[in-house]
């Protein structure tokens, strides 16, 4: 049939709807009143070059504009008629209305340069692999938003049709990206790259005309990418003068040739250094805005100094964000023979060569629960910004479309861990990219921190949604941040306040028995100069213990970056295999009331052969002084003098080692949590106190390692579920604690090479660390620890404290105990 025929016999009609309003009538639409816009056929004159054919006009009165904040959707139905009128055939889809636009050094949505707190996402299903279903995608989407990530780059090709519904319906801002990518090609430096050959010009252009054309329709699409990973050539240039040719109206991407080639529209970078990106954002020759394609590589426990580039982001004008590499762990979920499951990667299905798991690089396992770094993500990420200065506190609306109005602003004061108060705050609404002043003394915590004696006072603000979204329920916490407000009086060196209780000391053989009446009993060993035995009302406590400790689990950004890697200098170094010999052990000091017994270890490597009998001290790897001052109170100080060989690299932790009884594994402690973090990652995690069980603190990475550490701990108890157990903080001037606890040793943690191989010790090991070496994740093949997180090999000194506890006491009251007043 002809088109005149058509137009002849048939008719065409269309009309959009505001899709918005039919949320609102329970279930009752009236679709006419929700026309917006009647759409007429209009022929395109034939004498006319380009497109011959048949365009649809309307006219959309001051349309709700559709951003990430504010997904504003309208439907659009088409409707096919015949002569009679009957309706032969009905199409519709949904449209959203917005612009997208550059300005110096600036991506603008709606002439608004939004932040693109973004991730990349593989298409991945944890049992169908790369088969898209549409509740994964969902669960994404929920996920995503959850935590504040409001874009996605699609790496690296067009992904399902339904995704870009999606992205629209929740509101994602989105990279589109061609399937073009020649990574393994550089490996064939003799032959002349494919984007330099004119004879694959047309295919690569063929997939990015096909992406265009397919996925054009979409508002969530802000730019088109010319693929991943490629080198640069003409065939690029080819490409990008097509996409500006053909659509205009969005920016192009490109990074490869060094993501500043003349076929991208954005600075868009891997892995920059927070450094360089902030000196491309100052160049004053450089228009052009600075979005990472990828960042922050989360490959196991990682993410580490992600703070920091969103210091920068949130601070430099020409930083417009980023995409954290990357969203899921793609393992697959493979049966034992047992029956039993576990997440598999490369060389897990008999396929050679592989990757091992390098395809394990997410925020969330497999099945989209996520790990514990994605609550960094959500901090750095959330809107709504508190911080504090010298006088005022202030709350920043980083938003660009939503003003304050749909969230309830809550405040809580916390002192020493103990809640002194809370309630709402009561702010005027704050409009997007505007803030709000509070001078500290005036808020409602203000009486209560000038009644409170508590050595360290925070205030915590918390914006929860007052209704649901399509995405989460009402009572969703948006924004949550801590900070400490001034302290009241001079922190002055904790004190032990001693009783004047008898101590009975005795020597048995190579053992130093020291008790006091039948509350606790300690038994040190003084061939090897650790604590073995620790008794509280005649149950045992301690299991063996308490030594020098300096390694951890190698994490995968440790073993990042091959011979210069902090895995290869540590091992190189023998810090793998130190031992800690007893060089000699003494008590220094005894009266009735207490005990002083100092211990001196050489840490020597093991070698081959067994631990050495005979060593030089200059050879020595690390020299710790120990001196243990037991009190008849049961307090028990143990101050240590660490200096390790100058030769050494960075260390990974400087503290000591214990095991527990494995019954006593009720944790709680005050410091940062409730989930892992570590120095370089713990801005999401607040101080409080946390009780967990030794099982809840384990992260179950895909690979082990270390993990499961909680930051800036003050004190912690380990008790039984009859309330036996131990208190440990930090003592005088030392600065709070890096604390780990968990039923698989260090050996074992790096012994496994997947979760399920661990294999539970007989006791639970317990780390007190004055210093923890940062985890790392600007990438995982090079060590980039940032150097303020790295452990110099130089002297330290630090002093922990312990003593026995009971159901009847409290760590509380033992670290209240011990302030100054």
């Amino acid at each position: 049939m002809s088109k005149d025929k058509v137009l002849t016999d048939f008719t065409i009609e269309a009309a959009l709807f505001d899709a918005g309003v039919w949320y609102n009538h329970d279930g009752n639409v009236d679709l006419l009143s929700s026309n917006v816009a009647n759409i007429v056929l209009k022929t395109v004159p034939t004498g006319t070059l380009g497109f011959h054919g048949y365009v649809l006009v309307g006219k959309l009165e001051k349309p709700k504009l559709w951003s990430a904040e504010q997904p504003n959707l309208y439907t659009l139905v088409i409707i096919l008629k015949d002569a009679s009128g009957n309706v032969v055939d009905c199409e519709s889809c949904l449209v959203g209305v917005r612009q997208v636009s550059k300005a110096p050094k600036q991506l603008l949505v709606n002439g608004h340069p939004v932040v693109i707190r973004g991730v990349n996402r593989h298409e991945h299903h944890p049992r169908l692999g790369k088969t898209n279903i549409e509740s994964c995608m969902v669960k994404d989407l929920v996920v995503m938003k959850q935590n504040n990530i409001n874009a996605v780059r699609n790496s690296h090709y067009p992904q399902h049709p339904r995704w870009y519904e999606l992205c629209d319906l929740f509101g994602i801002y989105m990279i589109d990206e061609a399937n073009i990518e020649t990574h393994g090609f550089d490996l064939s430096g003799h032959v002349k790259h494919l984007t330099q050959e004119p004879g694959w010009a047309a295919a690569m252009m063929d997939r990015v005309i096909g992406m265009v054309e397919r996925d054009k329709n979409h508002a969530c699409i802000f730019s088109w990418s010319l693929g991943n990973e490629s080198g640069y050539g003409p065939n690029h240039s080819a490409s990008a003068g097509w996409i500006r040719g053909r659509d205009p109206s969005r920016l192009v991407h490109y990074e490869g040739g060094g993501s500043r080639t003349s076929s991208t529209d954005i600075i868009c970078p891997m892995y920059m250094r927070v450094w360089d990106i902030v000196k491309i954002a100052k160049d004053p020759n450089e228009t052009r805005p600075l979005i990472l394609c990828e960042y922050s590589h989360a490959m196991g426990n990682s993410n580490g100094n992600i703070h920091e580039y969103w210091e920068a982001i949130d601070n430099i004008f020409g930083l417009q964000g980023g995409f954290i590499w990357d969203w899921v762990d793609q393992g697959l979920l493979k049966d034992n023979e047992d029956g039993s499951k576990y997440w598999a990667y490369g060389g897990d299905f008999g396929d050679s060569p592989n990757d091992l798991n390098f395809c394990l690089n997410g925020l969330t396992w497999p099945d989209r629960t996520p790990h514990p770094a994605l609550q960094e993500v959500k901090y750095v990420y959330q809107p709504i910004k508190v911080s504090i200065g010298e006088s005022m506190i202030k709350i920043k609306n980083t938003n660009f479309y939503e003003t304050t109005e749909g969230v309830e602003l809550k405040w809580a004061a916390r002192g020493d861990g103990c809640e002194l108060g809370c309630g709402i705050l009561s702010l005027p609404v704050i409009e997007p990219q505007s803030s709000y002043d509070i001078e500290w003394k005036s808020g409602p915590w203000y009486p209560l921190w000038a009644s409170s004696d508590a050595e360290e006072i925070f205030l915590t603000i918390t914006a929860k949604l007052l209704h649901s979204k399509r995405w989460v329920d009402a009572g969703h916490v948006v924004s949550s941040t801590q900070v400490q407000l001034l302290a009241k009086r001079d922190i002055v060196p904790h004190i032990i306040k001693t009783k004047d209780d008898v101590l009975s000391t005795e020597i048995l053989g190579d053992n130093i028995r020291i008790s006091q009446q039948k509350l606790w009993e300690i038994t040190l060993n003084v061939k090897t100069g650790s604590l073995d035995s620790w008794k509280v009302q005649g149950v045992s406590i301690l299991k063996n213990g308490i030594i020098p400790c300096f390694w951890r689990a190698p994490t995968d950004n440790d073993k990042g970056g091959g011979p210069s890697s902090y895995y290869s200098r540590w091992k190189a170094a023998h810090m793998d295999d130190i031992v800690f010999l007893r060089e000699s052990c003494s008590i220094q000091e005894k009266t009735d009331h207490a005990v002083k017994i100092v211990v001196v270890y050489l840490g020597v490597s093991k070698g081959e052969n067994g631990p050495l009998n005979e060593l030089e001290k200059a050879d020595a790897l690390v020299e710790i002084d120990m001196l243990y001052t037991i009190h008849a109170s049961g307090d028990i100080i143990i101050d240590s003098n660490v200096k390790p060989s100058s030769s050494l690299p960075p260390l990974p932790r400087v503290g000591v080692e214990f095991h527990l009884e494995k019954s006593v594994d009720q944790v709680k402690w005050y410091g940062r949590g409730p989930f892992e973090c570590y120095p370089d990652r713990k801005a999401a995690a607040q101080v409080g106190v946390y009780e967990q069980t030794v099982d809840d603190m384990h992260v179950p990475y895909i690979v082990p390692g270390e993990s499961g550490g909680r930051a800036d701990v003050r004190w912690v108890t380990f008790q039984n579920k009859d309330g036996y157990g131990i208190y440990a903080s930090t003592y005088g001037k030392s600065p709070p604690m890096q604390m780990n606890a968990s039923y698989y040793s260090t050996t074992e943690l790096d012994r496994a090479t997947r979760n399920e191989e661990l294999i539970k010790g007989d006791s639970i090991e317990v780390h007190l660390d004055h210093k923890h070496m940062g985890i790392g994740g600007d990438d995982s093949w090079t060590p980039c620890v940032h150097e303020k997180y790295l452990i110099p090999a130089v002297p330290y000194s630090f002093s922990i404290r312990l003593c026995p506890v009971t159901a009847a006491t409290s760590g509380q009251n033992i670290y209240k105990s011990q302030l100054q007043n």
